[in-house]
């Protein structure tokens, strides 16, 4: 495996803070989430940034190659897409799945796989899949979770280590979900970095979060921790990192406290490298493990494995977003939390791409409270702006909102937006508002 070029200390780009990162001093490098950003029309704060020679890396979200089903190739190419558009070094995505297919249900989250050897294989199929079809080398990151899988057979060092072995992909280890994964599940961050092929690091990711009723919540909306900058500082002590990124996706601070906290991120990294390589350290084990080789060819998968990863994910995700029982084995009150979060992250985005819905339905509160009615008997089965349409035609097909100006204000919205539709969900509409003025 080649060594990852260098990139430094970056930060997430988003819309609400273009103009901040932008002035940013010292920053190296910017990831930008793939599936916000058109090849075709990028923001011009990120075609400034490529101007000045700070590189941009695209982050998926969506392909889900922890799921039972092949990757979609539609959204691969997508992918690979916003590589070849913004010049990238290589792509990154998550070891996770977000959807199933049997019944079709979309979690809009990125959820554990079992650290089983059905869902390893699986991974490692989906990945060979990937790395095939996009255009530069792909890294994948361990993921933040609020719940374990009943029956798991490796731990996350040995799941990591072995899709390594078996794929040739490298790794975006995040070390603020180590932490979560340590207060939610039980694990132990350094034996994870110790069991790890740390020459595979891509970059790190770094974020903040919050805890609450002794779970942790992975929330990108609050100042990174002390306890992560130490998990970062164990992660240098073991290997100088390519790249250390800040994560920040919602409640963004000043520019200036954006800055302190790159600052810090930078100090943890700059202190690490002034230590002398202690052959003796806790990462030796790392350090003496033989470099990856040639990656064979990978063994066909059975469609029957495919098959028992697809029903153990179906139950699961079907518990957390259509009201289903909790499959045996698994922790009903994290199981609880976890529909919670996602129900809570559906209504807040759908708010965010349907922005003129609170608005219409009289403010944020009965806004939050009609959606959160009807998502407990709608499970997500397309993307978030699919699901903003059907919230309005569920309200409308049951005569709400209960005021005649906001259901002729939201009437029209939906008709502005919905174009066309299958004819059997044309008939129910029109049955559904004959006689009613427009």
């Amino acid at each position: 495996m080649k060594p990852m070029a260098h990139l430094g200390v970056g930060i997430g780009w988003r819309p609400e803070i273009a103009d901040a990162v932008e002035r940013l001093s010292g920053l190296d490098w910017v990831e930008v989430v793939a599936e916000n950003v058109c090849p075709g029309h990028l923001p011009e704060s990120l075609l400034r940034l490529r101007e000045r020679g700070t590189r941009v890396v695209p982050h998926g979200v969506s392909l889900g190659l922890g799921g039972a089903d092949r990757p979609d190739p539609a959204k691969l190419a997508a992918l690979g897409e916003r590589a070849v558009a913004l010049g990238a070094p290589l792509v990154t995505e998550h070891i996770a799945f977000v959807r199933t297919s049997s019944p079709v249900l979309e979690a809009g989250h990125l959820l554990p796989v079992p650290r089983t050897r059905d869902a390893l294989d699986v991974l490692c199929q989906n990945v060979r899949i990937a790395q095939d079809a996009l255009p530069v080398p792909l890294a994948l990151e361990n993921i933040a979770a609020l719940f374990s899988w009943p029956g798991e057979e490796l731990t996350e060092g040995q799941f990591l280590t072995e899709l390594v072995e078996r794929t040739g992909v490298r790794l975006l280890i995040d070390v603020a979900n180590l932490h979560t994964n340590r207060v939610n599940r039980g694990e132990d961050p350094a034996a994870v970095l110790d069991a790890i092929p740390l020459e595979a690091l891509a970059y790190v990711h770094v974020a903040g979060g919050i805890e609450r009723a002794g779970v942790w919540h992975d929330t990108h909306a609050h100042p990174v921790p002390p306890v992560v900058l130490d998990l970062l500082a164990e992660l240098r002590s073991r290997v100088e990192p390519a790249g250390v990124l800040l994560e920040r996706d919602d409640d963004f601070p000043s520019e200036a406290e954006l800055a302190g906290e790159l600052a810090a991120i930078r100090a943890v990294v700059t202190a690490g490298a002034a230590a002398p390589a202690d052959p003796t350290a806790a990462g030796s084990a790392s350090a003496a493990r033989t470099e990856p080789g040639p990656v064979d060819e990978p063994c066909p998968v059975a469609e029957s494995t495919r098959t028992r990863v697809a029903l153990g994910q179906a139950a699961l995700l079907s518990a957390l977003v259509a009201g289903t029982p909790v499959p045996e084995g698994f922790d009903h009150r994290r199981i609880r939390v976890q529909a919670r979060a996602l129900a809570a992250k559906r209504a807040d985005v759908v708010a965010k791409v349907a922005p003129e819905l609170p608005v219409i339905l009289g403010g944020p509160d009965p806004y939050r409270e009609a959606f959160l009615s009807y998502a407990k008997g709608r499970p997500m089965t397309s993307g978030y702006r699919r699901d903003a349409l059907d919230f309005a035609e569920d309200l409308l097909i049951r005569d709400l909102p209960a005021d005649p100006a906001a259901r002729r204000r939201l009437t029209t919205w939906w008709r502005d937006r919905a174009g066309a539709k299958p004819p059997r969900r044309i008939v129910r509409w029109a049955r559904t508002l004959s006689g009613r003025a427009a």
